[in-house]
């Protein structure tokens, strides 16, 4: 092994970064200053296919959140595959959005099942009755933009909630609204937006993530969310600045294919990737879209 490697040390510390975050605990962790909502902002719905992703795909929610004063709310379509475990993610879902400050709605007492392609083609009344369930959420809550997973996130749970979700859109009459897919089993091919992350919110992104205690207990992802959001940035800087183009001086963001939803199908609204920094106003894009 070569002694004089500068890259040494910078690899040694996230490799100890990451056993000392092994052991750290967040008993009695105190939430995040949330801001005050005004009744008529615009709701953005995240339909997180299980408890734990709207915290990992929620840079953006969490901007919108906070620089924009928008109610932002979690969908838990589904609590997961384990029943034994389906109250305790609950109850862990609901520690995470008081901590993060997202709102939370359930879709069922214990979420949803067979939300997955195979029960899509094979149970059509199941699937049918799961449909309405979220176009009613949609009804009820009028959301300006909905978040969800794009259609190969890999995950047969994430591709399914994509379906389930379009489809009740075209369940909703009149229904106008930015729909903004996400990844994270599954890389986008043709992702159009990437969004910064301050340290201070990935922090609280962690830290909310923190709280599915069992998921994390089995694969502690939380730790490895910022090497990924890091990641994303090497990414973003070609595949939404374009092709050889210098990459942003970020350290964290996430990625997005940002589109509306109106007249029954999917509108492209960007004629190009779009780059938005810590120091980007969100309204030029989000609220001044979700009005046209």
């Amino acid at each position: 092994m070569a002694t004089n490697n500068p890259y040494q040390a910078l690899v040694d510390g996230y490799a100890r970064l990451l056993t000392e975050g092994e052991t750290l605990r967040t008993p009695g962790l105190i939430p995040a200053e949330r801001p005050s909502i005004a009744a008529d902002k615009p709701t953005a719905l995240i339909f997180a296919p299980h408890p734990d992703d709207e915290v990992i795909i929620g840079g953006l929610p969490l901007r919108l959140l906070r620089e924009q004063k928008l109610k932002v709310i979690n969908v838990a379509v589904t609590l997961g595959s384990r029943a034994e475990r389906q109250l305790e993610r609950w109850q862990e879902l609901k520690n995470c959005c008081d901590y993060i400050g997202f709102g939370l709605v359930r879709t069922q007492e214990r979420g949803l099942e067979g939300i997955n392609p195979d029960a899509r083609e094979q149970q059509p009344k199941r699937w049918s009755a799961a449909v309405e369930t979220i176009a009613d959420i949609l009804a009820t809550q009028q959301p300006s933009i909905v978040f969800l997973p794009h259609a190969d996130d890999w995950n047969k749970t994430h591709i399914g909630t994509h379906y389930l979700v379009l489809e009740a859109l075209g369940r909703w009459p009149s229904s106008a609204c930015l729909v903004v897919e996400t990844e994270f089993w599954g890389a986008m091919d043709a992702p159009n937006l990437m969004v910064e992350s301050s340290a201070a919110d990935l922090g609280d992104l962690v830290a909310a993530l923190s709280l599915h205690v069992g998921e994390v207990a089995r694969n502690p992802y939380h730790l490895r969310l910022p090497a990924w959001m890091m990641d994303n940035v090497r990414r973003g800087a070609e595949l939404v600045g374009g092709q050889g183009g210098a990459a942003p001086r970020f350290a964290f963001a996430t990625l997005y294919r940002l589109r509306r939803w109106a007249d029954g199908r999917l509108h492209e609204v960007l004629e190009r990737g779009q780059v938005l920094s810590c120091q980007d106003d969100l309204s030029k894009l989000f609220l001044t879209t979700t009005r046209n």
